[in-house]
Order: structure tokens, then C-alpha cells, then sequence
């Protein structure tokens, strides 16, 4: 058989050279950590290979046995990690081998920090399958041949990690792919078999493929048995640990195969496994990470749990057995009595795995619940990870509304800092004897929540308020308006109605002096013209000369901003400027005669009240024109 070998040698994208840098200087401490990610990597290919041949079970080219063999060769110094699963052809190898080689790489790179510590679990999150072989090898040589294509398209990439690699087209026999690690001087501890062993075991023991190590022979044995061809032997349980009795499975064993499903280092936060029978069978083994991932936010990234079928590997980052605001959830499901067959588009119009996906949100809900009332400290730092994923759920899980908002975290006017920690139900609690409702507040940011003049009426009678400053709390708000029978209510919105909290003496003070300024207000209304939509006394001020307020039911300004930000049009609408008639600059303002005066600094107090939320001057230089004009006034009357 003659083969075009098409040799070319290639340059790494600056990125990777850059993570593989990364990946060699940081996890050098944790260095067996390169044989559970292609044990793994190994793993993953069988089980394409098992779910492509549902289809064309020419694949398996009359061996259907998976497994894994790990191999070495003590006189080249070589370790060995082979599969017969799907294999690459020489395009594939050239764009994904590995995770490194992904679109999300750049990505990647702006998350990290500098931090050592920091961006070794940032690169664990990331997950550094095929490079991090070169922790350990000098060099790496990969064979590999995509199943259903004949002997001469095999592939041979090789590259000792410094910037480029070669590849090149090879005859091979089998499908599948070999990766052959040429060990560092230093590194020839695993070369032994029992090291090798060892590392199986405590890694990849979980794996429900076998991983077998050739049989080591020992001095004593006779030498008919030594003259024996060699022979496979599995090293690992190769068992689905999901399908074993709970009570036989040990913390470690969980965490060792989340690390396995996941490709994470650190161990799982909580996880939660359950057996399902009756009408509709499957098992669930699902975990809960410490970390966001570093691509929680990426739109063209797939989230989701593993499915199988029967213990058969169907498809990864399955997005419909829970709900999108629970993207962060790892592990598997295996349903008894779907097709092995099944699709995505399938899966989309499927009653048992809508039945499965409810199943799993409760799960994950209760267990959540559980944390949150059992260990409130490891629930804290769940929400510093996931809060603002899980603030998207009463807007998607309409049925679970409640539920989702009972696990919200918020800061509060009554609380210190800009940590989120308050629950509604200790918010509901706290309520002032009278109070109605809910109240809150959405800002840019958690400073200008907390320091809003919408919020001095609310700190002068100890009232609680909502500083809500994320992105997400605009559409969270949206859709949850009330939670236990309490409506919420922004501060920001509406004339202000305090119910039996309002102080009939200052409301009946605010509409005399109303009634008395009325010019005043009249005046100020025609000074704005079309900027405004009204004019009028405030109950909201204490401190503060003016504040802008919208319609009960118009588009908050914050959110306005938000959506012109992501490149959104907004509805204009125009807003209310509520004046404190009682504020000596207002009641200065009053007796200014000069009518080109006193539109200047109407507008020098509506731009203030614009800048105080947050918003920004649409003719800034305008601004500072008038108040460059009023202080230079006020400096010249003053000599």
C-alpha cells in the first residue's frame, strides 16, 4: 500500500502557545494529572465512536470491544495511551485537537488574572485535556485514523510544545487514536507500571470502559509462562458509577468522577444522585461545581449534562434535561427507555425527558434549599458563583417561580457592603408593622443603589430596601412581581405610596406646599419643555434638591441603559422631575427673576438629578457651560 505522507510543519496560534506555557508552568505540581485527561480524551472517543455506529455499525470494523490500553517502552522512554474509538482525520487534527485549540481560547486568555493560584483552577475549569501531556514529555507523537476511513488515512502530528508541530499522512492498521508521550529525563517515574496503576486507579476507576496495562510477569514465575504472548489485563472497576448503589460509593469516588465528567480540578460543591423506576426509568447523578466556568456567559457555548441510553453514550451537553438558568449543573443522565437513536431535535419534542427535566430541577432546587438552610456559608459562596444564573429563573421556570426566588441572595439597605446575603423571607420578616410591599431598587452599580436620593425617605423611617446593581436584576424584576404574596415595588417608579406607612402630616404638608409653589413648578415645567413629562413636589427627598422618576409602568432608566449598552434600541420615554420644595437651592431658585437665568439652572438641576442615577448628560458640554457660567457669577459677586 503506497501513502502520500503530505508532510507540513505548522505554526500554534499565539494564544495556545500561550496557554500551553500556562498549562506546563502551573499544573507542574499536580503533574499525574496528564494521564487522567487522556484516559479521559480516550474515554470520550470510544464513546462517539459507540454512538456514530448506531447508525453505521461499519464503524467498528469487526471490533466492537472498546477499551484503553496504557502502555510503555522503558528502553525509548515512551508512555503510550491508545484507544480504538473515533479517531481524526487530518483536518480534525489540525483544528481541535485537544480543548486549547478552541474558539473560546482568547476568550479564555482575557479571564485570566496573573494570579498563580488564581489561573491554575481557571485552567482546570478550562480544561486542559491533550496539552497536558507536555507537564511530563518532552515531546508528544500522535497516530491516529478516523473509524470508516481505510488504512492509509492515518494521520502522524508531533510537536514538542515550543510553537509549532508537524503532521503528516501514515498507513494504520486500527482505528483509533495513540498518543505517545516521550518522557522528560525527569519524569521517568512513569515508566512504572505500578506508579501507572496507581493513577488509573485513583483517577479513572470509574470509567465504564475498560483500561487495560499489559500483565507484568514476576522472577519466580516458570519460564513456560514468561515465553507467553503478553497479555491485556484491566486495571480499572470499568464500571458506570452512576449505576452502582449509593451507599457502596465513597465522597472521593464522586469527586474523582466529577473531576472525570466535568474536567475540573477541584472537587464538586454538592452533588445529587437518584435512581427513578416505574413508568419512566432512568438514574441521575448531577453535581454542583465551587466555580463558575470562565464560559458561563458565552452565548455560542453548549451547557448541559452527559445522556445515555442503557448505559450507551447518546450526547454531550444535553441542554434540555434542565432548564438554561441551571446551565452550571454537571454530570449524567441515563434514561432505561429512550431510542438509542435519539437526537437533539429528537429531544426537543420528547414527554420523558420533559418529565426528567422537571424531576432534575426540583432535585437541584431541593438540594439548594437544603444548603442553603443546613450550611449557609458554603450556600454564600454557591451564590457569589451562580447568583446571577439563577436570578434568570422566574423569567424561564415559570412553575418553580417561587421557589427560585426563596434561593435569591440581595444586598439591602440594611445590610453592610456590597455582598448579596439577604433572603426575601428575612427581608419579609424584618417588614415594618404596615408595610405592604416589597421595595428595590436597580442601579448601575451597587454604590449608586445604595447612595440613590430616591432612597432618603426610605432611610429617614427605616424602611428596607432592595439594592439591586447586576444586569440580570432588570429582567428578573420584570417577571417577579410579587413573592408571598407581597408585590414588589421600585422606589423609582410612580408617584410614591408608603400605604399605612406614608406620614399623613408631611403628605398633607407636601400638598399644601405644592399647592403654594405651584408657579414655581409651572415654571420649571417650561424651562425643560420636552425634556420632562411633569414637574412636582416630592415625598421621596430628604436631602436632595430633585430626583427623576418614570411612569409606574414605563421602562426604568437603568433599564434603558442597559439595552442601549448591549447595542438595544429603548423607548424614549420622558421623565418626572420631582423638586424638595423645602431644599434651600429650590427654594433660591424660586425668586431668581431673570428668566435665562433661571432656565440655566433648571437644567444645571434636572442634568444633576440625571447624573445622581446613573444616567449620562445627552450635551455634557452644555452642562459644564452653565455651571462654568453660574460659579464665575457667583466668584464675581463676590468681591
Amino acid at each position: 500500500m503506497t501513502v502520500d505522507t503530505h508532510k507540513e510543519t505548522l505554526e500554534f496560534k499565539a494564544e495556545v502557545s500561550q496557554v500551553l506555557d500556562l498549562v506546563i508552568r502551573s499544573l507542574y505540581s499536580n503533574k499525574e494529572i496528564f494521564l487522567r485527561e487522556l484516559v479521559s480524551n480516550a474515554s470520550d472517543a470510544a464513546e462517539k465512536l459507540r454512538f456514530e455506529a448506531l447508525t453505521d455499525d461499519a464503524l467498528f470494523e469487526d471490533d466492537p470491544n472498546l477499551r484503553i490500553r496504557v502502555s510503555v517502552d522503558p528502553e525509548a522512554g515512551t508512555l503510550t495511551v491508545s484507544d480504538n474509538g473515533i479517531g481524526m482525520g487530518r483536518q480534525e487534527a489540525i483544528d481541535t485537537i485537544g480543548s486549547i485549540a478552541s474558539s473560546g481560547t482568547r476568550r479564555f486568555l482575557e479571564n485570566l488574572s496573573g494570579d498563580g493560584a488564581k489561573d491554575s483552577q481557571l485552567i482546570g475549569q478550562f480544561g486542559v485535556g491533550f496539552y497536558s501531556a507536555f507537564i511530563v514529555a518532552d515531546k508528544v507523537t500522535l497516530v491516529t485514523r478516523r473509524a470508516g476511513l481505510g488504512a492509509e488515512h492515518g494521520v502522524r502530528w508531533e510537536s514538542d510544545g515550543r510553537g509549532s508541530f508537524s503532521i503528516e499522512t501514515v498507513a494504520k492498521a486500527g482505528r483509533g487514536t495513540d498518543v505517545i508521550l516521550h518522557l522528560k529525563e525527569d519524569e521517568k517515574e512513569f515508566l512504572d507500571g505500578w506508579r501507572l496503576r496507581s493513577i488509573i486507579g485513583k483517577f479513572s476507576d470509574h470509567i465504564a470502559l475498560p483500561v487495560e496495562m499489559l500483565k507484568e510477569s514476576f522472577g519466580d514465575e516458570d519460564k513456560e509462562e514468561a515465553d507467553k504472548a503478553p497479555e491485556w489485563e484491566q486495571v480499572n472497576r470499568g464500571t458506570a458509577l452512576w449505576m452502582r448503589n449509593k451507599a457502596d460509593i465513597g465522597d472521593q469516588e464522586y469527586a474523582d468522577f466529577y473531576k472525570h465528567v466535568a474536567h475540573d480540578f477541584d472537587e464538586p460543591l454538592a452533588h445529587v444522585h437518584n435512581r427513578v423506576e416505574g413508568t419512566n426509568e432512568y438514574t441521575t447523578l448531577l453535581f454542583i461545581p465551587k466555580r463558575a466556568p470562565w464560559d458561563l456567559w458565552d452565548r455560542e457555548q453548549r451547557h448541559g449534562v452527559k445522556l445515555y441510553v442503557r448505559r450507551v453514550f447518546i450526547m454531550d451537553e444535553v441542554d434540555k434535561l434542565l432548564p438554561h438558568y441551571l446551565r452550571f449543573v454537571k454530570g449524567v443522565v441515563d434514561a432505561d427507555d429512550l431510542p438509542l437513536n435519539v437526537s437533539r431535535e429528537l429531544l426537543q419534542h420528547n414527554r420523558k425527558i420533559d418529565t426528567i427535566r422537571q424531576a432534575n430541577t426540583k432535585r437541584i432546587l431541593g438540594l439548594l434549599e437544603t444548603m442553603a438552610k443546613d450550611e449557609p456559608e458554603k450556600y454564600a459562596d454557591f451564590w457569589r458563583e451562580f447568583g446571577r444564573v439563577m436570578k434568570e429563573g422566574p423569567a424561564e421556570d415559570f412553575a418553580n417561580r417561587e421557589r427560585i426566588a426563596g434561593l435569591m441572595r440581595f444586598s439591602t439597605t440594611h445590610s453592610e457592603g456590597e455582598a448579596q446575603t439577604e433572603s426575601l423571607d428575612a427581608y419579609i420578616e424584618r417588614m415594618k408593622e404596615g408595610q405592604d410591599k416589597i421595595y428595590y431598587i436597580t442601579a448601575d452599580t451597587p454604590a449608586a443603589a445604595r447612595y440613590s436620593p430616591h432612597l432618603e425617605v426610605f432611610r429617614k423611617k427605616g424602611i428596607e430596601v432592595l439594592l439591586l446593581s447586576d444586569r440580570v436584576d432588570e429582567w428578573l424584576v420584570s417577571h417577579l412581581s410579587e413573592y408571598k404574596g407581597k408585590h414588589l415595588q421600585s422606589v423609582a417608579k410612580g408617584k410614591l405610596d408608603l400605604g399605612e406607612l406614608a406620614d399623613k402630616e408631611e403628605q398633607e404638608k407636601t400638598e399644601q406646599a405644592a399647592a403654594e409653589h405651584g408657579e414655581l413648578l409651572e415654571r420649571l415645567k417650561k424651562a425643560l419643555g420636552e425634556r420632562v413629562n411633569e414637574v412636582r413636589a416630592s415625598t421621596r427627598l430628604v436631602d436632595s434638591p430633585a430626583c427623576l422618576v418614570v411612569g409606574e409602568y414605563d421602562m426604568s432608566a437603568n433599564l434603558a441603559r442597559v439595552l442601549k449598552a448591549v447595542g438595544q434600541s429603548a423607548p424614549e420615554s420622558r421623565p418626572t422631575l420631582e423638586v424638595n420644595l423645602d431644599h434651600l437651592l429650590v427654594k433660591r431658585l424660586e425668586g431668581e427673576a431673570d428668566e435665562g437665568r433661571f432656565a440655566d439652572l433648571a437644567s444645571i438641576l434636572f442634568d444633576q438629578a440625571m447624573l445622581a442615577e446613573g444616567g449620562q448628560l445627552e450635551d455634557p458640554a452644555a452642562f459644564v457651560g452653565r455651571l462654568n457660567k453660574l460659579m464665575l457669577t457667583m466668584l464675581m459677586a463676590g468681591r
